[in-house]
């Protein structure tokens, strides 16, 4: 090796520098004091990602408490969408009626704590969720089902009455219970027609012209009732 490839290698060394981490534990070794954590350059990520995560989990929380007019609402729907899609599609009109409810629980606490700048968001989506409640009826398929539906609809008319009771006007019920008075007798008809193509039991047999009478006054939610009680 030449003396001007010793000096190349020896400017080359001088480069060369300690990891950081080395030299704090070496420094710590030699002047005796506590050693510190250190957070390696790879933890950074994964503590960032974990931060966020909790950050996000802590709005989500918040959010629920929302009411309309609020800045975290918008997330709050969100999850409630969000929660929608694990819902089927037999179970989907009612929880649209539970969404519903909510609404209403959401603009009797504005109405009791007077926060009147609320009062008209809060409306507006009470009425958005009955509309869509009221179109999901449409999916019904089964008199058990439609049965469920119409205790959550009285449950809503209930709700409906004690915030107009505060003076608050509310529409849209008509509207949801004119689709299952709908709903109720689609189904009707459908049971209807299954019973006189098969052969029915003696119980069945007296049943069948007491449904029907029902069904041509209108009566569909008493006919359903029948159906369910006697075991059609």
């Amino acid at each position: 090796m030449t003396e001007a490839d010793l000096v190349k290698k020896i400017q080359e060394l001088k480069k060369i520098r300690p990891r950081k981490d080395w030299v704090v534990l070496t420094k710590t070794q030699i002047l005796g004091e506590e050693p510190k954590i250190l957070f390696f350059p790879f933890f950074k990520p994964a503590l960032a990602t974990v931060t966020a995560f909790g950050i996000l989990f802590g709005i989500f929380g918040f959010a629920q408490n929302a009411l309309p007019g609020d800045t975290l609402y918008s997330i709050k729907k969100i999850t409630e969408k969000g929660r929608a899609v694990f819902v089927s599609e037999k179970e989907l009109p009612k929880y649209n009626l539970e969404i519903a409810n909510k609404r209403l629980e959401e603009l009797n606490e504005i109405v009791q704590t007077n926060q009147v700048k609320k009062l008209a968001p809060a409306i507006g989506e009470y009425q958005a969720s009955i509309s869509q409640a009221a179109k999901n009826l449409t999916q019904i398929k089964e008199p058990k089902q439609v049965l469920e539906i119409g205790e959550k609809i009285v449950e809503l008319k209930q709700n409906t009455e004690k915030v107009r009771s505060l003076g608050v006007v509310t529409d849209g019920t008509e509207e949801l219970e004119k689709e299952y008075e709908n709903t109720a007798c689609r189904i009707v008809e459908q049971e209807i027609e299954g019973m006189e193509k098969r052969t029915l039991t003696e119980k069945q047999e007296k049943l069948l012209p007491e449904i029907k009478e029902d069904y041509q006054a209108g009566n569909c939610s008493q006919a359903l009732e029948k159906l369910l009680l006697n075991q059609y």
